[in-house]
């Protein structure tokens, strides 16, 4: 059994026997005790340094009416009374000295008992709870692994041998023509069309632009430098004050809107367009192809878009997942992976942790 598993069945256990002990005992009653053995435990501390020896008059009356007090509150039936008294009798001295206080403590111990049967109880429940949220964390970390290993034993399958290459390749030409597209539309068009652009562009969930900053988008669609490209923006942006006044009308407010976005208009660099190496399932890929089309159409080449309506089509090849699987194989497994699936450890390892997702889950009542 797993160490979470038993773990937990032990603390169950432990809890199951904590809870027997106490109800045998009669819960009610020993709740009693307890509260009333707290309450004495807790006049003794508070008063074992005022109410000693010829210290405080005050205080060794006020501790020794409190304590008769608590004792003759108490029910007739209630568990151990006669501790209690005994313990009263043991402060009914005219003059009280610490080891009065250690004998009240010492027969005071019957009720003690009844007390920690409570605490016993209290942190056996705990340590099982503790114990149960451990087994579910491992449980999870099972599944995820699980997974993991099934993943690994689907690539392992995979026809490395399939012509790849016949996705890679228009993949790999559009991601680079995208980029050096973009790159020359930032050069020649306005700083105002280009984060219109990246505004579209946010638009779509396939895409990874970020839309821009809203006080970035006012300033270019609000000013007259708004027309100069993005290079140039962020190339007076780190003119002086004085020498930004010969170029723009508010240099302020060109400073605070560019400066402060120098990072978001670097970043703004095509990459978000590519579709990547290697490609999603076919109709993910698909979609991915077609939000950028009416895109890329709006600064690039038609060679460009040509070529990512060529990966489109390639998605309803009918071998489309035999390619797909085998270029994830061949990005994904590494050596070590594949010594592990040639040598049987993976699927060892699976099924070891189906063994133990099958125990965590009897262990915490989780049906399959």
């Amino acid at each position: 059994m797993s160490e979470a598993a038993a773990r937990l069945r032990e603390a169950e256990r432990e809890h199951q026997q904590a809870r027997q002990a106490v109800e045998e005992r009669g819960r009610d009653g020993l709740e009693q005790v307890a509260d009333a053995y707290g309450e004495a435990t807790k006049l003794l501390d508070n008063y074992v340094d005022t109410a000693t020896g010829s210290g405080d008059f005050q205080a060794y009356v006020e501790f020794q009416e409190r304590f008769a007090t608590l004792v003759e509150d108490l029910p007739e039936d209630v568990a151990h009374r006669d501790a209690f008294e005994t313990a009263l009798d043991r402060t009914d001295k005219r003059r009280l000295s610490e080891s009065d206080f250690q004998a009240t403590r010492e027969a005071l111990e019957p009720a003690e008992e009844a007390a920690e049967l409570l605490e016993a109880e209290r942190e056996a429940r705990e340590a099982y709870r503790e114990a149960e949220k451990a087994a579910k964390r491992r449980l999870g970390t099972v599944k995820d692994r699980i997974a993991e290993c099934e993943r690994l034993q689907e690539l392992g399958e995979a026809d490395l041998d399939a012509p790849v290459e016949d996705l890679r390749g228009p993949i790999e030409t559009y991601d680079e023509a995208v980029v050096e597209a973009f790159q020359d539309y930032r050069l020649d068009a306005s700083a105002r069309e280009v984060l219109a652009f990246a505004a579209d562009a946010a638009e779509y969930p396939l895409v990874a632009v970020r839309e821009p900053p809203t006080e970035l988008v006012e300033f270019v669609e609000s000013h007259e430098a708004g027309t100069e490209t993005i290079p140039r923006l962020l190339e007076l942006a780190d003119y002086s004050r004085s020498k930004l006044e010969h170029y723009v009308d508010d240099p302020v407010e060109l400073t605070r809107a560019v400066s402060t976005r120098q990072t978001y208009l670097d970043r703004l660099d095509g990459s978000g367009l590519r579709l990547g190496w290697p490609p999603g399932p076919a109709e993910q890929l698909r979609r991915r192809c077609e939000e950028r089309i009416s895109l890329v159409s709006r600064f690039a080449s038609e060679d460009v878009v040509a070529t990512l309506r060529t990966v489109r089509e390639l998605t309803w090849r009918e071998d489309y997942d035999r390619l797909r699987t085998a270029a994830v194989a061949l990005t994904d497994l590494g050596e070590e992976e594949r010594e592990r699936l040639a040598s049987g450890a993976v699927a060892d390892e699976l099924a070891d942790l189906r063994e133990e997702k099958a125990e965590l889950q009897d262990v915490l009542g989780i049906a399959e």
